[in-house]
């Protein structure tokens, strides 16, 4: 699809014809001047080489490097044309747990890292579906609606970090009631959500929630991550960093709750998985569930992308105003007593 991306610089070309109406004017004044000052065939002798087309062949030219040089700034571009397709996919949340307890270093380099890095492949596997992102710790919010932009769902999973809920613990019931509400409400399939945590679920209506949505057409999966031994979660207090500690000063040891992931997940209609048992394996296996989803149709427009072709005509104008500003009113040496442009 061919278009200007200026297209009122044309008006440029409206100096091609005033040029050649005072062009016009100012041979005919010339013809006059002559007429007053004698014979202009006599006169027309005593300038020899004075040559009539190559005022033309000039002006001929300036005409063509002005509509050449102005099409050029208009910005010629070619590219795909705006249109309206139809596609399938199913709606899937990642809900990813951002709660402190994700710092904890039980597995490399920390579970939050982890699961990020989990995430960003999970949604690169989804391709083809409309994917969002939800964080959570003690409550939960849509960090990023449901899109097919996948390259911005990368970049919102990097920037998930603890300090952006300041409620902290692990509510998945939240996560969860998020989700459904951010679905269209007048579908009651085609949806699912996958839940990234520890399980360290604070909130025991988490289940029930889970039962539910699964009611109301939500597929819920779980994905743990850590492991069952556990680790300290580390907290910066003043620049320093230590560990959490209870009331007595001991320390506090996360630990991954598998069976409440698992509870949650049967109670959802979905299945549960561990990061450490292969990211490949398990990002397979839910690709495998989600396509196992009914899917359903939505409106999908492509917008238009194109590049600029400028360069083809600035080059040609550029050489059509040097050939005009080097050609000389007079005629040429090189062939003696002949005109090439008469």
């Amino acid at each position: 699809m061919f278009r200007l991306e200026q297209p009122i610089l044309l008006l440029g070309w409206i100096a091609i014809p005033i040029l050649l109406f005072l062009f016009i004017m100012m041979i005919m004044n010339r013809k006059k001047v002559l007429e007053q000052l004698g014979n202009t065939k006599i006169l027309e002798q005593m300038m020899p080489r004075f040559s009539k087309p190559r005022q033309w062949a000039k002006f001929i030219l300036l005409s063509l490097a002005i509509l050449f040089l102005c099409l050029s700034w208009a910005n010629p571009q070619w590219g795909t044309k705006r249109e309206k397709v139809k596609r399938k996919s199913s709606d899937v949340f990642i809900a990813l747990d951002i709660s402190n307890s994700m710092n904890c270093t039980d597995i490399a380099p920390s579970r939050l890292e982890r699961s990020k890095k989990f995430a960003r492949k999970l949604v690169e596997r989804l391709e083809g579906e409309r994917v969002g992102v939800i964080v959570f710790a003690g409550n939960a919010y849509v960090h990023m609606p449901l899109t097919i932009d996948y390259s911005a769902a990368g970049l919102f999973l990097d920037s998930a970090n603890p300090s952006m809920i300041l409620t902290q613990g692990t509510s998945i019931k939240s996560a969860i009631e998020l989700a459904e509400l951010a679905f269209e409400e007048d579908k009651d399939k085609y949806k699912a959500v996958i839940v990234i945590s520890d399980g360290e679920n604070h909130d025991p209506e988490g289940v029930q929630r889970a039962k539910e949505a699964y009611e109301n057409g939500l597929l819920v999966y779980t994905v743990g991550t850590g492991t069952a031994a556990g680790g300290y979660v580390p907290v910066t207090f003043g620049g320093y960093t230590d560990f959490k500690r209870d009331k007595t000063g001991a320390l506090v040891r996360s630990k991954l709750n598998e069976d409440m992931l698992k509870e949650i997940a049967e109670a959802g209609g979905g299945k549960y998985y561990n990061v450490i048992s292969g990211d490949e394996a398990v990002l397979n296996a839910l690709k495998v569930k989600i396509s196992e989803i009914e899917k359903r149709e939505f409106e999908q427009r492509m917008f238009d992308e194109y590049e600029s072709y400028f360069w083809v005509f600035l080059i040609p104008g550029i050489l059509f105003l040097l050939i005009e500003f080097l050609m000389s009113y007079r005629r040429s040496n090189i062939i003696s007593g002949k005109d090439i442009f008469s």
